[in-house]
């Protein structure tokens, strides 16, 4: 059953609907990943280390692997950003690196807006000897794709103050296709880069001087996938501990988790179960992340909560 199943989304989220961005649950720490605005943002060096275990003991589930850079330059108004993705379902493999740069406008004495734009490249490789082949003189089962490289750019914007954010961003402007059609198929690909829209924006409220409350939200719309909406609330205490949950519709409940182990680290856990039938066929997803950041002077005083 594992393997019918796991067949089955691979033929859905790997071929027909082509390569999509990898999903985070702890993505109000990640915003990188999916808006090159957000570059420099941060006011300090900050590098960004993940793992994720999505549908563990699913034959064939994903499994995401990211590194991120970013950085102002200097004491301008742009900032540098470097990504690094592994991202793994199935026969199908995703390397990508993105280099991104923002520049940020002053709009208020404490807020700021954030234009940012990324280069990338993708980076392909299918195996389909690991598929059940039922026609083996399809084209599509003849020869598997190494390392075929497809160049991108994106663009984003990010409004921040010390409390609030808004960003908008498409990370892939150009909709590229990486699979030819298949032998006896009247559509010309079936594995097509679609374009996604992320909205995203969250607000830190202060309970009392010990305890912060941010609630945040992100949607993601992609042509020919369902709408996915992700809300998250966490809480940090003493500045050292957080703690919260995160729902994404339709699909998955987050419990989340964080602790700032001094100034420059920051470690983070997520584990999901799913809200739908996949539940049946595994035990959850595991998230794990580590942050450090530079602080070499007062400049930046203390860690933002986003």
């Amino acid at each position: 059953m594992k393997k019918i199943v796991t067949l089955v989304f691979v033929l859905i989220s790997g071929l027909s609907y082509a390569q999509q961005d990898a999903q985070f649950s702890n993505y109000m720490y990640n915003t990188l990943s999916f808006n090159p605005a957000y570059a420099g943002s941060r006011g300090t060096t900050s590098i960004y280390l993940s793992q994720r275990k999505q549908w563990v003991g699913l034959e064939g589930a994903p499994s995401t692997n990211s590194l991120s850079y970013h950085s102002p330059l200097g004491s301008s108004n742009v900032g540098i950003g470097l990504s690094l993705l592994n991202d793994a379902i199935g026969p199908v493999e995703e390397n990508l690196i993105s280099l991104d740069i923002s520049y940020s406008i002053q709009t208020s004495y404490d807020s700021q807006l954030a234009f940012g734009l990324r280069a990338s490249a993708h980076m392909l490789n299918v195996d389909f000897t690991q598929l059940n082949i039922f026609n083996p003189s399809d084209v599509l089962a003849q020869s598997n794709i190494n390392n075929r490289v497809s160049p991108n750019i994106g663009f984003g914007m990010f409004w921040y103050s010390d409390k609030s954010y808004v960003g908008f961003s498409i990370p892939n402007l150009l909709e590229t296709s990486h699979i030819n059609k298949g032998l006896n198929s009247s559509v010309s690909s079936i594995s097509k880069e679609r374009l996604h829209y992320h909205f995203t924006a969250g607000h830190v409220f202060n309970i009392s001087q010990d305890i912060l409350f941010k609630p945040a939200i992100l949607t993601k719309i992609v042509s020919g996938t369902p709408f996915q909406l992700d809300l998250s609330s966490n809480f940090q205490i003493y500045d050292k501990f957080t703690i919260g949950a995160s729902y994404r519709l339709d699909a998955a409940v987050s419990f989340l988790g964080g602790f700032q182990i001094n100034r420059n680290w920051l470690l983070g856990y997520a584990y999901d179960f799913d809200t739908n039938n996949l539940s049946t066929y595994n035990s959850g997803s595991h998230e794990v992340f580590l942050r450090y950041e530079v602080f070499r002077s007062n400049r930046v005083k203390s860690p933002r909560f986003f």
